[in-house]
């Protein structure tokens, strides 16, 4: 056998046996007459000893060889060693070893392979495989391993049932755009690949498997940002003759169950909270409850002086930073440099020192009085000794502004602690959003979910007001999952497709094969997709799904270690019955 004990087991309680271990080189100590190598697999590292005087020439002379990485084999005795070190848990014991096998040799890696590497991102990506052998990226797919494992096994015990759906689908012009895969057999045909397996889920509950699952493979061909990726993992979930309130409390279990199995955490509350309310109070729908700085709104308080910047807007609203009245000038101003930037889109910030006196100080002295300043310190909640900070314009626009400085202020005050948890469920999201490119609304979660029952009339007066059925779970600020309540009779699924722009003719060729199931008695039937990549990365107390994903791609979606996307070979194309002209 290669081995008869990892290298992160063995203990002073090992001391005078004869073991075998394997794995790859660490790093080597040559003293000359003494060297230490560790050694290194995916349990941890055994420092292994040869010396001039218990170690063989020959095998010393070969020891000498070593480079870093190398595959390697040693028999030996375990020892206690003399200089012991605390840092590792086989720190208290060594190998004297007795034989050395060479299994292979390597070339010099490009990075280090150590918890604090000197590789950058591209290239520790190129060299992935490189990259798991360190410590904190192993662990991070150990982690993910652990979460997938205790999904399946709640999931299992409530009667859930693990169905595997097509990767080879039909494409469809709702959502994200599809990834597409030529048939060569279909000429001039197209499978896409699957955004998610939203309408075979519910043709399973047609089915009669009324409570189903899948940890499934999902892909989307859109602009990428640290927590996107163009192939990703989603917990797949429906039920059965569910309400949403039953759907609410079956996932608000399993995410109790994860992060006390994980995280040793207990949850008490899932607070709810409407998508209107929301967005007035933090400016998006996955608001980081961890910490306050809830918005005020202060039309009423700021539009009556002859100040034109607040007059003119749709919107004044502001936020209370705690703390923030000590501040200096030069602070501030990079505040409003930095709300100013791009990426955020404001014009400028008016602010509000409280002072500890109980007075104010702001940027608009000029206009607004001591009277008018305490007004704005209630509708912001702020205390003396806190910042207020005021943004102004198009409502929509100021709230995703403020929002952002929100989270950037947050950040930097240490508001966002890993450790912490504070789940939310978000509910009554619109069911229908105006695109002004396409002058046309869409299906803000996607068609097949239900309107509100008591919404349904607005349908056809005021379509912008019907609330969904819909609902997603926050977690420190990032959306983990989402569902809804799906539509399950025909008529109602037609009346939707018709609001969406769909003719009759565009519906039953795109979704036909979904509404002939519904005439055949489907059941009512509602779900919930979690985000795997997401959430193991916050359960592991970081926000960036890749350093989870095994082989993930870069920000421009390729996989630089493979080289692709790339070019086929001229007989695919033909094969395929494609044409490139370049």
């Amino acid at each position: 056998m290669y081995r008869t004990h990892s290298n992160g087991e063995l203990r002073l309680t090992n001391v005078g046996q004869e073991v075998t271990l394997a794995g790859w080189v660490q790093k080597t100590r040559d003293k000359g007459f003494m060297m230490w190598v560790d050694l290194r697999d995916r349990y941890g590292i055994t420092q292994l000893i040869f010396d001039e005087e218990r170690t063989p020439k020959e095998m010393m002379d070969k020891a000498k060889t070593l480079g870093r990485e190398f595959v390697i084999q040693v028999k030996g005795e375990v020892i206690e060693r003399i200089s012991k070190n605390k840092n590792i848990p086989t720190g208290e014991v060594e190998i004297l070893v007795k034989e050395l096998t060479i299994l292979n040799g390597s070339i010099v890696p490009p990075f280090t392979i150590e918890d604090e590497t000197d590789g950058g991102d591209e290239l520790r990506m190129k060299y992935r495989y490189l990259d798991i052998r360190r410590a904190p990226v192993r662990d991070n797919l150990i982690f993910r391993h652990k979460v997938a494992i205790e999904v399946r096994k709640y999931l299992s015990d409530k009667g859930f049932i693990e169905v595997e759906t097509p990767v080879l689908i039909k494409s469809t012009p709702e959502g994200a755009r599809d990834f597409v895969v030529p048939s060569r057999m279909n000429e001039g045909q197209f499978y896409a690949l699957p955004q998610s397996p939203q309408t075979f889920k519910q043709l399973l509950m047609v089915g009669g498997l009324d409570k189903y699952f899948q940890i499934v493979k999902c892909f989307r061909d859109e602009d990428l940002r640290a927590d996107r990726q163009p192939e990703f993992t989603q917990i797949d979930c429906e039920m059965a003759f569910v309400e949403q309130e039953d759907i609410l409390n079956a996932f608000e279990g399993l995410t109790r169950h994860l992060l006390k199995e994980i995280n040793g955490v207990d949850v008490a509350e899932f607070p709810r909270m409407t998508y209107d309310e929301a967005m007035k109070k933090y400016g998006n729908d996955k608001p980081d409850i961890r910490f306050g700085m809830e918005f005020g709104e202060l039309n009423e308080v700021a539009q009556h002086k002859e100040f034109s910047v607040f007059n003119n807007a749709e919107l004044v609203v502001g936020m209370a930073v705690p703390g923030g009245s000590s501040y200096t000038r030069k602070e501030i101003d990079k505040l409003i440099e930095w709300v100013k930037r791009p990426q955020v889109g404001a014009s400028g910030m008016v602010y509000v020192k409280c002072n500890e006196d109980g007075t104010f100080k702001s940027s608009v002295d000029k206009f607004y009085d001591q009277e008018d300043l305490t007004k704005w310190a209630e509708a912001t909640g702020a205390k003396a000794g806190d910042l207020i900070c005021i943004l102004s314009g198009n409502t929509d626009k100021v709230r995703t502004q403020l929002s952002a400085l929100r989270m950037e202020l947050a950040e930097r005050l240490g508001l966002r602690k890993p450790t912490e948890f504070a789940p939310l469920w978000v509910v009554d999201f619109p069911l229908l959003e105006w695109d002004e490119e396409t002058k046309r609304y869409h299906a803000m979660h996607h068609p097949f979910t239900s309107p509100k029952p008591e919404d349904m009339a607005l349908l056809d007066t005021d379509p912008g007001k019907v609330r969904a059925n819909a609902y997603d779970m926050v977690l420190n600020g990032n959306e983990i999952g989402g569902g809804s309540i799906r539509i399950h009779d025909k008529a109602t699924q037609a009346l939707m497709f018709d609001h969406l722009g769909f003719t009759p003719e565009e519906a039953k060729e795109q979704f036909g094969f979904l509404m002939n199931a519904f005439e055949y008695g489907a059941p009512p039937h509602g779900g919930l997709a979690f985000g795997l990549d997401r959430l193991v990365a916050i359960l592991g107390g970081q926000e960036t799904i890749r350093d989870f994903i095994a082989f993930p791609k870069n920000n421009s979606g390729r996989d630089v270690m493979i080289d692709a996307p790339s070019k086929i070979d001229e007989n695919q194309l033909k094969e395929l019955n494609l044409k490139l002209d370049l």
